[in-house]
């Protein structure tokens, strides 16, 4: 007997994932961003828009929007790059570049995860002590150790760990609309912010810091992952449907980041411009100063948002650095070892008691060199058609984002020679 057999086209990934739903088929595109996102307000973020906030009131409100402006460039030809090439950054660049540059770029890139680190785990540390009087010591440990309870989601699928990073960036949200709310602040003062200008070396090394905290290395790195590793497409059409939906994914998400900045330097700007008590730049200071000027709600809602930005952002790092390492090195290593690296330059600061505001702000800085090793990369790669296809930057878009690194390697030079002439 002949049987004729009809057989019928296997759905994609992108058509399976759209057919759960009108709401639910957009839903399932988003994510990626979000957990970028977390890196954006990471206690760094804290450190450097609350330090300028306090020392320059409004002054430096305009550094905060245009930063923010250029991570949701950065950030969208980055998980533009994972998702045309299927590859992450740290991949193509050991694929594409010599190896003594792949080199290079690794061993700085591997610098930028222990500043990261350093910011995230003592931003945590200084939280638990604000909330329940632990030594900085034993809790940067624990924030250490609490990365590896979030992480664990990624065993689940991909869809856990970004809905818990959500999550946790909701709260930070949450804790500083309110903050905000009661703090009030000068509109007509908050618009001239807008306006740029400079005072002092000082203002400089705080707008060198919030670029450094707010356009972040890591997640250049890691966006790119991200995107890579989600929902594969399987034709041209099925790309331009993706990058739509992660170019929303990083509107949404990088405006929830940029206001939660902006919100930071505001709340300092109107509490303690000109008036708030001693050490109103520290993390502490912020801290009591919200307690004095709006209230005990207040200050605890600012130590639960550091709590939670600390253990969100050194998950994210964690994997970025696990990122880095498999795409430059094409090396596993066990994620205990990895973290164990990483974290010892943030328990040394702990453990021989520097200023944890200071350490953080100077982090960011650190942060900030390491930008143009990311950045420069991701330029060059997403204007080229044969890597990108029909998802090659338009010149615009490139000039645009070349016109970025050569703002933040403008704005490095300067500070290194600042530092060089005393």
């Amino acid at each position: 007997m002949v049987t004729n057999e009809l057989t019928t086209p296997t759905a994609t990934p992108l058509q399976v994932a759209r057919a759960r739903g009108r709401v639910r088929g957009r839903l399932i595109l988003l994510g990626p961003a979000f957990v970028a996102a977390v890196a954006y307000v990471d206690p760094g973020n804290f450190a450097t828009n609350s330090a300028a906030g306090a020392r320059y009131g409004y002054l430096l409100v305009w550094v905060v929007v245009v930063a923010n402006l250029m991570a949701m460039l950065v950030q969208t030809l980055t998980a533009k790059l994972g998702l045309a090439t299927g590859r992450s950054l740290p991949e193509l660049c050991r694929e594409r570049l010599p190896r003594p540059v792949n080199r290079m770029m690794w061993v700085q890139a591997e610098l930028v995860a222990m500043a990261t680190d350093l910011a995230e785990v003592i931003g945590g540390a200084v939280a638990l002590y604000l909330l329940f009087g632990i030594p900085l010591l034993p809790g940067g440990l624990i924030i250490g150790g609490a990365a590896f309870v979030v992480l664990a989601l990624r065993s689940r699928g991909f869809r856990a760990f970004e809905i818990a990073i959500a999550v946790l960036l909701g709260v930070i949200v949450l804790a500083f609309a309110a903050n905000l709310l009661a703090a009030g602040s000068d509109p007509g003062s908050a618009m001239a912010g807008l306006v740029p200008r400079l005072q002092g070396t000082d203002s400089v090394l705080l707008a060198a810091g919030i670029l450094g905290a707010t356009v972040m290395p890591h997640v250049i790195y890691v966006h790119s992952a991200l995107t890579r590793d989600r929902i594969p497409a399987t034709d041209d059409a099925e790309r331009r449907t993706l990058f739509r939906g992660q170019r929303t994914d990083v509107l949404l998400a990088l405006t929830a980041a940029g206001a939660v900045n902006l919100a930071m330097l505001l709340i300092a700007a109107a509490s303690f411009r000109g008036g708030g008590p001693v050490g109103a730049d520290s993390l502490e200071g912020v801290h009591a100063g919200l307690g004095q000027s709006i209230g005990t709600a207040a200050a605890f809602g600012f130590a639960v948002a550091l709590l939670v930005s600390g253990l969100a952002s050194t998950s994210v790092g964690t994997y970025a650095g696990e990122v880095i390492m498999q795409g430059f090195l094409r090396r596993r290593v066990p994620l205990l070892l990895r973290r164990l690296v990483t974290l010892v330059p943030a328990l040394v600061v702990l453990a021989i008691g520097l200023d944890p505001t200071r350490a953080l702000v100077l982090s960011q800085v650190i942060l900030s060199f390491g930008i143009p090793f990311a950045l420069i990369p991701v330029v060059a790669f997403t204007r080229r058609r044969d890597l990108m296809g029909n998802l090659v930057n338009h010149p615009l878009t490139t000039a645009a984002a070349a016109l970025v690194a050569v703002l933040v390697v403008a704005l490095n030079a300067f500070l290194l020679w600042q530092v060089v002439a005393g």
